[in-house]
């Protein structure tokens, strides 16, 4: 079914593009994983007001309708529970991304839940944190939070959103860091978390230009998250774009990570957008603990 999230809708995709709405903004952008689909609803792209030329991230550039370049960027509120919201700006970048990822918003309602139904104050590491999304979930649900993100801009757009929603002052502390380079430090030190978030990145490469490669990086960043919540674990979530790794994968990947065997399976499956009529957008999976 759609999002319960009225700032967002998947209006359409197909031949490698998707179309959403974005408050009163809609979007025609890339999508891959839309490449063998085709749209149910052509008119309706003719509605953009901003449309990224290429066919994939990074190869084109933004193009506005004049009611679709907006002088700032536009606030879209992510109601994570009843009585909680907090906002992410829009703002589109030359590589096609608009700043926010809607796939996760299923993702921040758990963590926000999670959060909300403990009975201690919570420490939440998020790693590869971006823009903000689920940093801002934990903390609307009342956690302390330790984001972490190699990207500079990323993590500075991330406090902007916090500032957006009113959190300026919250817990939470930003680090521009490498995110292997950061666990393995807070190993030595002895810190705790009672829960972690990580949406790690097929490739890239920190500040330093340490590089990362998932399949090679996941499993030894998993088992330092094990070490950092060994004193009293509350929740883990991964998610991953990359292809080949699937939910059975990625399980794998945390249940190995965490408790040395598979004898705990985490949930795990697929990340969707999904339109008024029921089309079914995969953009990812996810892997979950406890169930």
């Amino acid at each position: 079914m759609p999002l319960n999230w009225p700032d967002y809708e998947l209006l359409d995709f197909g031949e490698g593009r998707k179309l959403e709405r974005f408050g009163t903004q809609i979007a025609d952008r890339p999508a891959p994983q839309a490449e063998a689909a085709r749209p149910a609803n052509p008119l309706a792209w003719r509605r953009a007001t901003a449309k990224y030329t290429g066919t994939k991230v990074g190869t084109g550039e933004w193009r506005f309708t004049a009611k679709g370049a907006p002088p700032k960027p536009i606030a879209i509120a992510c109601p994570v529970t009843a009585d909680r919201t907090f906002q992410l700006s829009i703002a589109p970048s030359p590589t096609g991304q608009v700043g926010l990822f809607p796939e996760q918003f299923a993702n921040w309602e758990w963590i926000a839940a999670q959060v909300a139904k403990s009975k201690q104050p919570m420490h939440v590491l998020n790693l590869f944190g971006s823009t903000g999304g689920s940093t801002l979930a934990a903390a609307a649900a009342g956690a302390q939070i330790t984001h972490v993100d190699a990207s500079k801009p990323a993590v500075a757009m991330a406090r902007a959103n916090a500032e957006l929603s009113g959190m300026g002052e919250a817990p939470i502390r930003w680090i521009v860091e490498d995110v292997l380079k950061y666990c393995r430090r807070e190993v030595k030190r002895g810190s705790q978390y009672h829960g972690i978030v990580l949406d790690p990145p097929t490739y890239g490469h920190g500040p330093g230009g340490e590089e990362w490669r998932l399949t090679r990086d996941l499993l030894p960043l998993i088992e330092l998250c094990r070490e950092l919540t060994s004193a009293d674990r509350h929740f883990v979530l991964a998610t991953c774009h990359t292809p080949g790794v699937g939910p059975a994968e990625l399980s794998a990947y945390l249940s190995e990570g965490l408790f040395g065997s598979c004898a705990q399976p985490p949930n795990s499956g697929q990340l969707s957008l999904v339109t008024r009529k029921g089309r079914r957008l995969e953009s990812g999976v996810f892997a979950r603990w406890p169930r």
